[in-house]
């Protein structure tokens, strides 16, 4: 595959853009994360989500050490071409390093963030070595 393709996006100053998780079907947010070029074409090549881990400065497959793997279904771009979607089959049910099933379970009640989702899998359970 060329990788021409890779070039019409507009990348933030240290090589990254943002990627959205959606569910496929439910429509669901799953998780935001970043990609860098890599992470993208392995995504586009692989057909299952590669970020880019910030905190540890390397790829970031996911469900690598979890087994919640999501299978991409498609890559969008978003008309200004600097917000990645990937609309993915999110095994295992869970996104979340929490355990739930979505990275966005918090809802603003009453001027503090309520926890509104559960834990699917205690994190305990899936990360032998911690996250």
């Amino acid at each position: 595959m060329s990788s021409g393709w890779l070039d019409q996006i507009r990348w933030t100053s240290d090589g990254l853009v943002p990627v959205i998780a959606q569910e496929q079907g439910s429509g669901t947010i799953l998780m935001l994360a970043w990609m860098n070029r890599a992470a993208l074409a392995e995504t586009a090549d692989s057909g299952y989500a590669v970020y880019w881990s910030r905190s540890r400065q390397a790829l970031w497959r996911k469900g690598e050490r979890s087994g919640h793997r999501q299978r991409v279904a498609q890559i969008r771009l978003d008309c200004d071409n600097d917000v990645v979607l990937l609309e993915v089959e999110q095994q295992g049910g869970v996104a979340c390093h929490t355990g739930r099933h979505s990275c966005f379970y918090q809802r603003l009640e009453r001027g503090q963030w309520q926890a509104v989702e559960p834990v699917v899998k205690d994190p305990a359970t899936i990360y032998k070595e911690g996250r």
